[in-house]
């Protein structure tokens, strides 16, 4: 008797997980492709790019803020947040001037042909132009050799951009 009652146990147990096991990898592969099949990078879970800081202050303030839910605009398929109305206007004026290059991927990565999203926090302007990294040694590889990195990212932006979802 006793054997029956852990095997019933087991096997009732082992019913439960099913749907667990099976619900667990459809989740993971929603996320892992929600992260590298944008144009622009954009988090999954709540639209926003560049992790909600302001494009805009970059350039305005010298550093990297956050925006505010209360100061959004809809562009490109995402949600950008801004300190104050007047980075949003400037923004919505000329959006390219402001957007991370390549999408916000990190060049350095884009250069080896893979879509590596870049931190808000790990960043450089060079030519009136905003880079996101996913590592300060990318950062500092991309800006030690500028025209090559920039060239290697721009060739590889052209490959790794056909297999995103526009």
């Amino acid at each position: 008797m006793r054997w029956g009652r852990r095997a019933a146990a087991a096997a009732g147990l082992a019913v439960l997980m099913v749907p667990m096991v099976l619900t667990v990898p459809m989740v993971l592969t929603v996320v892992t492709r929600a992260a590298t099949t944008e144009r622009i990078v954009v988090d999954a879970m709540t639209g926003l790019a560049m992790s909600g800081y302001d494009p805009v202050a970059y350039f305005a303030d010298k550093v990297p803020k956050p925006g505010f839910g209360e100061l959004e605009l809809s562009y490109g398929g995402a949600i950008w947040r801004f300190r104050n109305k007047g980075n949003r206007a400037a923004f919505a004026h000329d959006p390219n001037i402001y957007m991370p290059r390549f999408g916000g991927y990190d060049p350095v990565a884009l250069a080896r042909g893979v879509a590596l999203p870049g931190h808000p926090t790990i960043w450089l302007i060079h030519g009136d132009r905003l880079y996101l990294f996913s590592q300060e040694k990318n950062r500092e590889e991309f800006g030690a050799h500028f025209d090559e990195a920039l060239g290697a990212a721009e060739r590889g932006w052209q490959r790794v951009e056909r297999t995103l979802v526009p």
